[in-house]
């Protein structure tokens, strides 16, 4: 596990239509405002994929950081939804041996721009989500 300074930051690939999804479904869940976001392709989000081991120019995971630890793949997923109102049974899924679900997320993310497309550049999120982005 690797430790970063900012805390509850979701790193995603901001050209994939099924990361962008993915961001806008948390921030629509998380009332409270806890997580912010940062696309890979953002200058704070290249430093921070970098400082994680994580290729910008070719990511294969997304992260988030909480509670000063960094977590990828399958864990950074539930570790976001097992945060949000309504997803803490989500917790559960951490008894899934890890081998397990990584696979099941490496075969989405390896397909993920064919499956679900991509944008031409980042997408832009609302006036309401401009505040949690960090870039």
């Amino acid at each position: 596990m690797t430790h970063w300074p900012d805390d509850d930051v979701v790193l995603y690939d901001g050209v994939c239509i099924f990361c962008s999804r993915w961001v806008r479904f948390v921030a629509t869940r998380d009332q409270a405002s806890r997580f912010r976001f940062t696309a890979i392709q953002s200058s704070y989000g290249t430093r921070l994929a970098q400082a994680f081991g994580i290729d910008p120019d070719d990511p294969d995971t997304n992260a988030v950081v909480h509670g000063g630890v960094a977590y990828f793949k399958s864990d950074a997923a539930l570790t976001v939804l097992s945060h949000l109102p309504r997803w803490r049974w989500t917790r559960a899924l951490f008894l899934v041996p890890k081998p397990l679900r990584d696979a099941v997320y490496n075969l989405v993310a390896r397909n993920r721009y064919r499956i679900f497309g991509k944008f031409d550049a980042c997408f832009v999120p609302d006036a309401d989500m401009r505040a949690r982005v960090l870039e």
